[in-house]
């Protein structure tokens, strides 16, 4: 009997602990429960999520409301101010502040101011054709020509006003303003700009010093103090002595302290022109909402009514002007002349009133349908067209009354007026075409500069001596009126016969240049026709006194 191979042994299997075998975690606090969202926590309560119920709990609040556009355009606004101004632009502000310190403290208006005028841009041009602004760029071109115009015009009103309108027009052209409601703020935006720029220019100068900062400023503010003792002292020694005075370069104290002030400021001017090109404020997009629409009938009866009202008045107008005198005589019982004076002034205020009513109601125009943009279209344009001939019939009055009683100041000023809002209205018919006005507002400043503009070079002193020695009127020749006339219608006088232009010229005084900073056209051209032409005359007594009102 044989006996069976043993088997090997079969190695024991590890036996896997069961749940109730694993040993229970160590005793401890448990795990934190995953964060609520931040718009569940109430705040001020810790963590506890705004369900009222539970500790930490609070009220229920709402979603905060985002930052509206004009808030984001803001934030983004002074986030520049963050940037570091470049050197070149350091370097230019440095430059044009000092030109500008020698070219217009102690000098009268002249080609100096014109010259700072157009250097003022010099930082900021580059940075507008990079941008490919050429709206910005024509505007700030007609800027410059306004402040040119001191350098033309002798009259100081037509001066304060180019002077005037360039400072708007500038602001509109450095913030980039194309919205009716950016226009209007362009001046505080431009004030906003000075401040922003005030820490760009900062960084600048800082990064340029660069680690030798501290070296940098305890240098300049050693040649400060240098400078101030020199200054001191050279000037109470040259005082107390004539001949070491000799010998010092010409220095007048009384000056330095505004150019000083003068430099710093226009220093100021370049590098907030400079850095609001850069990055102009994006609330100059930013435009109103368009109005909730009116019902159609609603909107159409005081349109229409105004418009019948308009139409009735321009045919008024026509038929004076077609029966000529006798038709005022015989109406209302008044002569061209009292008839012109009567409404020139009230044609003019329902002129603008006109555009300001457009305005309104093109905001309310039912649009909903093609006929009702049909409709709110024809209406409007023909409130236009009628307000037109109220700006013809306003220009005829004026013209009558300038027959009759001669040119002034005045007189011209109210004529540009009403001629640029009669430009203003055939822009607003043409943005009615196709009911797209974004471009108009800045439309609308370029054309009131351009008007200004041409007033000044229209030389309106010369016009008037022209037309008040030539014309016909209906009373006497005002021979005062044009002794207080400026060097811009010397020219003009000079050609007047005699004695009537010896007795204009001896109340007109004429300064001639000095040098490069005050020199004037006007006054150049007027100080020659006194040298060049005869001298006046003064025999047996003042001109005037042998003018009887008669030669012209």
């Amino acid at each position: 009997m044989t006996v069976p191979e043993a088997v090997p042994p079969v190695p024991p299997v590890p036996s896997v602990p069961s749940a109730a075998a694993v040993p229970p975690a160590p005793p401890g606090p448990p795990p934190a429960p995953p964060a609520p969202p931040a718009w569940s926590v109430a705040p001020g309560t810790g963590t506890g999520p705004a369900t009222g119920v539970g500790p930490g709990a609070g009220p229920l609040t709402a979603l905060p409301r985002p930052p509206g556009p004009l808030a984001l355009a803001v934030a983004d606004f002074w986030r520049e101010r963050r940037r570091v101004a470049p050197v070149a632009t350091l370097v230019v502000c440095g430059v044009v502040g000092i030109a500008g310190s020698v070219l217009l403290v102690g000098h009268r208006l002249g080609l100096g101011a014109a010259l700072v005028g157009l250097a003022v841009w010099a930082a900021a041009v580059p940075a507008l054709v990079r941008r490919r602004a050429v709206g910005d760029l024509v505007t700030a071109s007609v800027a410059v020509a306004l402040v040119g115009m001191v350098a033309v015009r002798d009259a100081g009103w037509v001066v304060a006003l180019c002077l005037a309108t360039a400072a708007g027009v500038t602001a509109v052209a450095a913030t980039s303003a194309r919205s009716a409601p950016a226009v209007l703020l362009s001046g505080a935006s431009w004030v906003a700009g000075a401040f922003r720029a005030l820490p760009w220019v900062g960084r600048g100068v800082g990064n340029l010093a660069g680690t030798r900062r501290g070296q940098v400023l305890g240098a300049l503010r050693s040649v400060a103090i240098t400078v101030v003792l020199l200054t001191v002292f050279g000037l109470l020694f040259a005082s107390a002595d004539k001949v070491f005075a000799s010998y010092l370069p010409h220095l007048d104290a009384d000056l330095l302290p505004g150019q000083l002030a003068v430099g710093l400021l226009v220093a100021v001017v370049v590098a907030t022109l400079a850095h609001l090109a850069l990055a102009p404020p994006g609330w100059s997009d930013l435009r109103p909402a368009p109005g909730r629409p009116a019902r159609r009938g609603e909107w159409l009866l005081p349109v229409l009514a105004l418009d019948a009202m308009v139409l009735a008045f321009v045919l008024v107008q026509v038929g004076g002007l077609v029966d000529g005198h006798a038709h005022i005589l015989e109406t209302v019982g008044l002569t061209y002349a009292q008839y012109a004076r009567q409404g020139f002034a009230q044609l003019v205020v329902a002129t603008a009133l006109t555009l300001a009513v457009v305005a309104v109601a093109a905001r309310r125009a039912p649009r909903e349908s093609e006929r009702d943009r049909v409709i709110s279209r024809a209406a409007l344009g023909v409130l236009c067209v009628g307000t037109l001939g109220v700006v013809a019939s306003a220009l005829r009055r004026m013209d009558l009354y300038v027959e009759a009683f001669g040119m002034t100041r005045l007189r011209l000023f109210v004529v540009v007026v009403e001629v640029a809002l009669a430009a203003v209205l055939l822009l607003v018919m043409v943005a009615g075409v196709r009911w797209r006005g974004g471009w108009l507002p800045r439309a609308v400043v370029q054309v009131v500069a351009v008007a200004v503009l041409g007033l000044a070079l229209a030389n309106p002193d010369a016009l008037i001596v022209r037309h008040n020695t030539t014309a016909d009127l209906d009373i006497v020749l005002d021979v005062s009126y044009l002794q207080g006339l400026s060097a811009d219608a010397v020219p003009a006088i000079e050609r007047l016969a005699e004695p009537l232009r010896s007795c204009v010229l001896e109340a007109i005084v004429v300064d001639p240049p000095e040098g490069l900073a005050d020199w004037n056209l006007s006054r150049h051209q007027a100080d020659r026709a006194l040298t060049a032409g005869d001298p006046i005359d003064t025999q047996g007594g003042s001109a005037c006194a042998r003018y009887d009102g008669s030669g012209r």
